[in-house]
């Protein structure tokens, strides 16, 4: 077992990284990155590209990740390369155990809803658990899959980001139960703040183990195409519970028996 609890894990990195909110951005929330300069003291203004202000906001991040491992005995694993799971690997030092960390980022459409994050590939190593191809280490190594959400509002007239908000949650528990871009092979995830920030996802009351073999088994239209069926199987939730009755009937189980034990709980 490992030495951190698992859920003090989420905790304890979340309330270290909200310490610094300060470091990356002024008492207006404004972002402290203006651009880039050069050796000649030429300034670049930044661009407004997600995959730009991922990167340089990793960039700040990493030192105040890297204290965190340290403070609680962890070893950190970089990913080798751009494309590969997870961005950071926490290794605890005295039980070898391992936590998956991807840092993802997006922008506010509004007060109540993001544009949304992709989780990572649902074919590769998420379905072949010991694949050690475009992962640092193999999927099912890991105890635990986080997703550190940095997301932030657009001002689009002044090319800057402003309100930097963190959430961390298990990445089933923000997936949705649709690819995160049209046909593409990558887990999406609720774009309902409330949702991210709370980790109430589809998945949330249905556990890692719905989650993991929904996606597991879910084809886009050409998957199924390819093995000649006219239609995939399932393209939501609802559809999947009904291709799996014994999954369903599983779940409903599962209820009954957590209501029972709470009334027995009350009642002793």
């Amino acid at each position: 077992m490992m030495t951190m609890d698992k859920a003090k894990f989420k905790e304890e990195l979340l309330g270290h990284l909200n310490q610094y909110l300060c470091d990356i951005q002024d008492s207006d929330g404004n972002w402290t990155v203006k651009g880039f300069i050069d050796i000649f003291k030429n300034i670049y203004t930044i661009s407004l590209d997600t995959k730009v202000i991922s990167t340089v906001l990793e960039i700040m991040l990493f030192p105040k990740i890297q204290q965190f491992a340290t403070e609680n005995d962890f070893e950190i694993i970089l990913s080798k390369e751009q494309n590969f799971y997870p961005d950071i690997s926490f290794i605890d030092k005295k039980s070898g155990d391992k936590i998956a960390l991807d840092i993802k980022s997006t922008y506010r459409k509004s007060k109540t809803s993001a544009s949304g994050f992709t989780l990572g590939a649902f074919t590769g190593y998420f379905r072949n658990r010991t694949s050690k191809k475009n992962i640092t280490f193999s999927y099912g190594e890991y105890e635990k899959h986080y997703v550190l959400g940095i997301i932030y509002t657009k001002q689009d007239e002044l090319s800057e980001i402003k309100d930097i908000e963190f959430i961390l949650q298990e990445k089933y528990k923000i997936a949705s139960d649709r690819p995160g871009n049209g046909n593409s092979k990558d887990i999406g995830s609720t774009t309902k703040m409330d949702e991210l920030r709370a980790g109430k996802g589809v998945f949330a009351n249905y556990g890692v183990d719905v989650f993991d073999d929904y996606w597991m088994y879910y084809m886009t239209n050409e998957m199924a195409h390819q093995v000649d069926l006219p239609k995939p199987p399932y393209r939501n939730i609802k559809e999947y519970l009904e291709y799996k009755p014994a999954v369903y009937e599983r779940i409903v189980e599962g209820i009954k028996n957590t209501k029972i034990n709470n009334i027995k709980t009350l009642v002793s």
